[in-house]
């Protein structure tokens, strides 16, 4: 009898065992567009956390072209297959770049952190600008809605995610995305928003 729970017990375990995992859900710029996968700032955040936190697993969902609303709609089962500890949410800069409302993206920001702490994950936001021609006013409340999602959540937030790198000139011809050379300097920027974000028994 006990010899039958045993052997259960040790089958049901794995599958019902917490994952351990940093998910970053982003865009183009966390899909390392233009550039080699290896040169991303999300792999360079691999290789970080591979020495500092015990190979910590770094799952890269990010998708070249998605918006908040694309986020939103792959959150549940990213969550449900990874089961991480900590979510990167790097999304709303072609929610910008299609004049989309601010307002649905601080929702969907909103509610993406929601779901995130509801998983048990710490969520993480990476805020992002756009070109001026947009307009004052747009590109204001644009801005804004990443303040306001973060002041009203709490999250670890970082305003803009490529500061620093777009007045470096480290920008590939389109001017939208950044080089690989860039790269070091997102994780840069980053990296403080993520550390308290990442479990306690990271030794960091």
């Amino acid at each position: 009898m006990w010899e039958r729970l045993i052997v259960l017990v040790l089958l049901v375990t794995p599958f019902c065992a917490r994952a351990e995992g940093v998910l970053v859900l982003g865009d183009s710029i966390s899909a390392a567009y233009g550039i080699e996968e290896t040169q991303g700032w999300v792999h360079l955040l691999r290789q970080r956390l591979e020495t500092q936190c015990s190979g910590l697993p770094v799952n890269n969902a990010s998708v070249s072209g998605d918006t908040s609303d694309g986020g939103l709609v792959r959150l549940p089962d990213l969550l449900e297959r990874h089961q991480p500890d900590t979510v990167v949410i790097e999304l709303g800069g072609n929610d910008g770049l299609r004049g989309l409302p601010p307002q649905r993206l601080g929702d969907n920001l909103t509610r993406m952190i929601e779901l995130s702490e509801a998983a048990g994950a710490e969520p993480v936001l990476l805020g992002m600008r756009i070109p001026p021609n947009y307009g004052q006013a747009y590109t204001r409340l644009f801005e804004q809605a990443f303040k306001n999602v973060a002041g009203e959540t709490g999250v670890p937030f970082v305003p803009f995610l490529l500061d620093g790198v777009v007045e470096a000139g480290q920008m590939q011809r389109d001017g939208i995305h950044p080089t690989a050379e860039a790269q070091p300097g997102l994780l840069k920027n980053a990296w403080p928003a993520i550390k308290p974000a990442l479990p306690d028994h990271c030794d960091l």
